[in-house]
């Protein structure tokens, strides 16, 4: 199923042609307004993953900081948890990092966010540290994943 899922880049279009679905069928924690400030960041990248008929079953992004950057996101359209679009956009972001030269990959990650601290492990990240009480009482955990750079 997931052969006729591409990667492409996120485009506000993309994201106002989810904006009435954005909080009931992806998730509650970024909104439409902070979604596209991230778009018109030029320090941010996102990327979706779009069915051939044009669905957009997840998105996610990056926010450069010199030469690392952040996931500020991954994000699976619920109906699609659990197929693999997760991991196809984190490739897609692990590659995106790789063409630009970046030496490391972190995030924050709910400690009861079970199935994505599995992919992330599953890709290398490693934990490196915990931010005490960040998602509203739960800890998050920071992972990092470093690039070979030669």
């Amino acid at each position: 199923m997931l052969e006729k899922v591409d990667i492409k880049e996120m485009s506000l279009e993309d994201l106002e042609s989810i904006r009435d679905i954005l909080i009931s069928d992806f998730d509650d924690f970024w909104n439409f307004n902070i979604l596209k400030s991230e778009l018109e960041s030029s320090s941010s990248k996102y990327i979706i993953a779009k069915t051939n008929d044009g669905e957009i079953i997840g998105f996610a992004g990056i926010k450069i900081l010199v030469d690392t950057a952040d996931i500020m996101n991954i994000v699976t359209k619920k109906s699609w948890r659990n197929q693999g679009v997760g991991n196809l956009l984190l490739n897609s972001l692990v590659s995106l990092c790789k063409k630009l030269n970046l030496s490391s990959l972190s995030l924050e990650v709910s400690e009861d966010n079970l199935p994505a601290i599995h992919l992330y492990e599953k890709f290398g990240f490693k934990k490196i540290g915990v931010r005490k009480n960040y998602y509203q009482y739960k800890s998050g955990i920071i992972m990092s994943y470093h690039f070979l750079i030669f």
